[in-house]
């Protein structure tokens, strides 16, 4: 939030006006977990005046604070220096659960002042940055599906993360009953949630024991993916409050439905009055610069898939018949395929991407999804037809990598990944996605013992 002067008057204001006198910074990193830390009122006036750096650490180790063994970012061969930082004062909000403590997100930058290549932040910008050179604003939002326990953290470890006490018992998608059970959680989610800048268009119970589900209005591109990061951290902080834990995992049982984080998007003109994806004319009322967004996206979705499902547990949810897409298919209005349209009208056209799971990095989820989507504009790809009934028996276009290590392999060996986020970002991220399979691997699991044990 700008102002006429320096760009962090605002903050140090309101900083400076709070009674604990500091500020709440957070970075994002490679799996849109939000690395951070509280900083006096002095210490944000420093940054304002002479700039910030943090610890580059956070884009050399995993969600579980282990190192990367083969990254080339950083490293003990480097030392993991500080990285230049920028705080930016757009992202500025009050956190209504820590008394309207002020909040601002930021990135790292490289030692030359340039956006990072590993940042996902900095990443989403630039590809935010083509749209706009082609003459393209890009709207999109997110929507969430979760799972909530009667937990806390010691509890959930005590119990190695097995029999679990759901927020409330039975599968009640929709539910007016249910969402009166826990109101007084599900109040603060939707109204702190706003208030903290991240508006609700929606919340309901999903099917599921203690299943939640939240759509987040639309907005810029680059807003609505703050806002997308703020909501799950945002979420699991006011659970916390309640005595309770959330989950984005993408898939917590095997005879459960899995999370989605769906991403929505429309392209506009430059001045956000006309939906470019629209076309009434049209048999799906689809434009064809619309048409070619979409094929870009089926087109790159096998070499990029980690962006929207990156971690082991995304393929547990990417099954046939579990509400979640396996073919590279469109359709409109359809929930069995990857993409799915939505054309009501000219203000509401837009596109759902329904592969991404909840799981997923909204930095690179939405990036991936730009990214892909101007590949097919460029190259003035055409649109297979859509699919009418069951998209999961559609397999003429292909089907989705099935594991991680696929898809990894895929990604890293891929020109078209290179080509839309750059070598040095497809290069690190692979790594961390390689590592994570690696990890899978070593651990010997609940199943094994349950398949092994006595008969083997």
């Amino acid at each position: 939030m700008h102002t006429d002067g320096h760009p962090f008057d605002t903050a140090l204001e309101r900083a400076s006006a709070h009674p604990s006198r500091k500020a709440k910074i957070a970075y994002a990193d490679i799996d849109g977990i939000l690395r951070g830390k509280y900083v006096s009122l002095e210490k944000l006036r420093s940054m304002a005046e002479k700039g910030s750096s943090f610890c580059d650490v956070i884009f050399g180790w995993d969600a579980a604070d282990a190192l990367y063994d083969r990254g080339h970012y950083t490293g003990w061969h480097s030392g993991f220096p500080d990285s230049p930082a920028r705080l930016d004062a757009a992202t500025l909000r009050a956190i209504p659960w820590e008394d309207d403590l002020p909040f601002l997100l930021g990135e790292l930058m490289a030692a030359d002042g340039s956006p990072a290549a590993v940042c996902p932040r900095q990443l989403l910008k630039r590809i935010r940055d083509q749209a706009l050179e082609a003459g393209f604003r890009a709207v999109f939002a997110q929507e969430f599906e979760w799972f909530n326990f009667q937990e806390t953290p010691a509890t959930a470890r005590e119990k190695h993360y097995q029999n679990l006490t759901p927020l409330s018992p039975g599968m009640f998608g929709y539910s007016i009953l249910r969402s009166t059970l826990k109101n007084p959680f599900m109040r603060d989610l939707f109204d702190q949630l706003t208030a903290f800048g991240v508006p609700i268009e929606g919340l309901h119970t999903e099917t599921g024991p203690g299943t939640y589900e939240a759509a987040i209005a639309h907005a810029e591109v680059l807003e609505a993916a703050d806002r997308a990061v703020l909501f799950k951290t945002g979420v699991k902080e006011i659970a916390y409050r309640h005595g309770i834990m959330a989950t984005f995992m993408a898939k917590i049982h095997e005879q459960l439905p899995g999370c989605g984080g769906h991403v929505h998007q429309s392209l506009w003109d430059a001045g956000q009055n006309h939906n470019l994806f629209f076309e009434s004319q049209d048999p799906q009322r689809l434009s064809t610069l619309a048409r070619q967004y979409i094929a870009g996206q089926l087109h790159c979705l096998p070499h990029i898939l980690p962006m929207y499902a990156p971690t082991i547990n995304s393929y547990k949810r990417l099954v046939e018949g579990a509400w979640a897409p396996t073919t590279l298919t469109w359709g409109v209005d359809n929930r069995t395929v990857a993409l799915r349209v939505l054309n009501s009208g000219s203000q509401s056209c837009r596109l759902e991407t329904r592969v991404v799971g909840a799981d997923a990095n909204p930095y690179l989820a939405m990036a991936a999804a730009l990214a892909s989507g101007l590949y097919g504009i460029r190259h003035q790809l055409r649109l297979q037809p859509p699919v009418e009934g069951n998209g999961y028996r559609v397999y003429d276009h292909g089907t989705l990598p099935h594991t991680l290590a696929e898809a990894t392999t895929q990604m890293r060996t891929s020109a078209v990944a290179c080509e839309l986020f750059g070598d040095a970002f497809t290069d690190h991220f692979t790594i961390t996605r390689d590592w994570e399979w690696r990890q899978h691997l070593k651990s010997v699991t609940d199943w094994e013992y349950k398949r092994y044990f006595e008969i083997i």
